[in-house]
């Protein structure tokens, strides 16, 4: 112990773990999370798709992800690969990490999405001369995001919290800068504490602007 009262020491902290915030897990956060969504629509368009090889690939991406621990796929991008001859240092390892996931446990949502748009909306845009792509574009995608932004707001709400696991891998984010913070003075209760609020204070936010998206969505449904 250093002697630093607890209060005085949480006052101190309180700056260098909103650096940690901003600095390390929002990026990590918005960077994964964009990526993954791309990833996600690919997979899920491939899941749709006649070809019976593009099938099996996505299917084979989804099963891994969803069967493996998100730590555990964190440690064979970080530690694992350098074995294989390819070192990457631990922030993009990071975002490969989660973006993976994203695209994994997102993609199912996403065709999901797709396949609740009714079928004759695919019809109709074909009478008119409309392309696969414009389609999509156009018709089915617009449709589809009212049914899948629930659950990917869900995805970002959890990915914010697993930027956490980053920290195993020397990743300089909120919960990394909280265990550096408490390490010289054993006040780990009071330090992730106040993580925890931030964590909590962020995922309110979030919860709020998904709520908000909803309601916007849900005016463009016809009664």
């Amino acid at each position: 112990m250093d002697g630093h009262p607890t209060l005085q020491l949480v006052r101190e902290s309180l700056l260098p773990l909103l650096g940690g915030l901003i600095k390390g897990t929002i990026p990590l956060t918005l960077i994964s999370f964009a990526i993954g969504l791309v990833l996600a629509l690919v997979v899920a368009l491939m899941r749709l798709s006649p070809i019976g090889p593009l099938q099996a690939v996505a299917r084979f991406f989804v099963s891994v992800i969803r069967g493996t621990p998100l730590l555990l796929q964190l440690f064979i991008i970080y530690y694992g690969l350098p074995s294989l001859g390819a070192t990457i240092d631990p922030f993009p390892s990071a975002i490969i990490a989660f973006s993976l996931n994203v695209g994994g446990y997102g993609s199912e949502v996403v065709r999901a999405a797709i396949l609740a748009v009714p079928r004759g909306q695919w019809e109709a845009a074909s009478t008119v001369g409309m392309g696969y792509t414009t389609t999509l574009r156009r018709v089915v995608l617009p449709q589809a995001a009212r049914v899948a932004v629930p659950p990917l707001s869900n995805t970002f709400i959890s990915l914010v919290k697993d930027t956490s696991l980053a920290s195993t891998i020397q990743v300089v984010e909120l919960f990394r800068k909280a265990q550096e913070v408490a390490a010289p003075t054993y006040q780990f209760f009071a330090l992730y504490g106040v993580a925890a609020l931030y964590y909590w204070v962020v995922c309110l936010g979030l919860s709020f602007t998904q709520s908000r998206l909803e309601t916007r969505l849900d005016r463009y449904v016809a009664v």
